[in-house]
């Protein structure tokens, strides 16, 4: 088994991607200079830790975005699935397909996890704080699924 995942840390510049979403939207980190960006990944959709986060992005969305705040959400899961996903909770922001973990390994939350005593490889459930200049100004290990979007409006300067 490789490692624990290892997470980039608050101040590294935060890894340029671009990719599309299943509607055929581009999506790039460079689409978001200039603003903050919370880049979350999660393990799977349709899951109950993975919907109640983001249903909480969704339902608090208005409140990031007066903060200057988007949301995009990143799993390894396809677009087939992030279609019926983002459908079913009326999801108002891009959700990556990442199969391949190009994003995923370049932010560095897959590895090494365990479960019920099990270990197994997977995505660590973590988010990203990006700032308006593509800085890592925070990283949520651990965030709270239910109350996602309180915490990184907690961490923005005012």
């Amino acid at each position: 088994m490789a490692n624990a995942p290892s997470p980039l840390a608050v101040g590294q510049p935060a890894p340029t991607f671009t990719t599309t979403t299943f509607d055929g939207q581009t999506v790039s980190l460079e689409d978001y200079r200039g603003q903050s960006l919370a880049l979350y990944f999660y393990p799977k959709d349709a899951t109950p830790g993975c919907t109640s986060q983001a249903c909480n992005l969704r339902d608090n969305l208005e409140l990031l975005h007066q903060r200057g705040v988007a949301v995009v959400g990143v799993s390894p899961d396809p677009d087939a699935s992030h279609e019926k996903f983002s459908t079913k909770h009326d999801l108002p922001f891009p959700l990556l397909a990442d199969p391949d973990h190009k994003i995923i390994d370049a932010y560095g939350v897959w590895g090494e996890k365990k479960n019920y005593g099990k270990t197994y490889m997977g995505l660590q459930r973590t988010t990203f704080l990006i700032d308006q200049d593509g800085v890592i100004i925070h990283v949520f290990k651990r965030p709270k699924t239910k109350a996602h979007a309180e915490e990184i409006i907690s961490k923005l300067k005012n």
